[in-house]
């Protein structure tokens, strides 16, 4: 099938669909959200950027399908890394801090899901209809739900909302802290010029850890306490 023969049946069609996904999550693999654009898309998958808007209605609905499933692989893997790290006879506080640690280093793995993360509120979300914003907001309360129920199931005592709420913070966390720890090579310079600048620079994974360890003993206090 030629670049300039339309899809004719649902089949096509998915093929279609599909290879553009396919095509922009290798994409992905080897340049930051930034940098991926529909012409470079078009000229990969052999498309029209009018045929690649046939499918998606912009390069932000291509981005945000990707990121629900990227969400979805990083979940099934998690909760198998939950059972293997987090032993349910230990005490709450060590719990809170496995799972901090376990949560850090999982999200460290899927660099694609934290750079997704990191571009959600201020790209991804924008240049898409109100259907396509409705569809992504209720496929991500259902990954935020789906976490808080392997946080609840491994740290009890933060209950339904403690739980809820460092669901939630993980994913603030994340996409916060992920840009400001991939820096520039103009930034990387500037650290290897000065140690005292070099004080500055963050590494994800421990400094992810360090947060959700604090924040998570915060909510199990407040919980305590109510």
């Amino acid at each position: 099938m030629t670049a300039f023969q339309r899809a004719r049946s649902e089949e096509q069609r998915e093929v279609r669909r599909r290879a553009i996904l396919d095509t922009t999550a290798t994409m992905l693999d080897t340049m930051p959200v930034s940098e991926i654009s529909l012409n470079e898309l078009s000229r990969r998958t052999g498309l029209a950027k009018s045929n690649v808007l046939r499918y998606f209605e912009s390069r932000e609905a291509i981005l945000l399908e990707l990121f629900g499933q990227a969400c979805k692989q990083w979940l099934a893997e998690l909760a198998e890394r939950l059972r293997a790290d987090i032993d349910p006879s230990d005490p709450v506080a060590t719990r809170g801090d496995r799972l901090a640690g376990t949560l850090a280093r999982s999200l460290s793995g899927h660099r694609v899901l934290c750079d997704l993360l990191a571009a959600q509120a201020a790209v991804l979300e924008h240049n898409v209809s109100p259907e396509a914003a409705a569809r992504h907001k209720r496929a991500a309360h259902a990954d935020l739900t789906a976490l808080a129920e392997l946080i609840r199931l491994h740290v009890p005592e933060l209950g339904d909302d403690g739980a809820w709420k460092a669901s939630a913070t993980t994913v603030l966390f994340t996409g916060a802290l992920w840009p400001h720890t991939q820096p520039a090579p103009s930034m990387l310079a500037a650290y290897a010029s000065d140690p005292a600048l070099a004080a500055m620079r963050m590494d994800f994974c421990p400094t992810l850890e360090d947060a959700l360890a604090t924040q998570f003993a915060g909510l199990l206090a407040r919980t305590r306490q109510a």
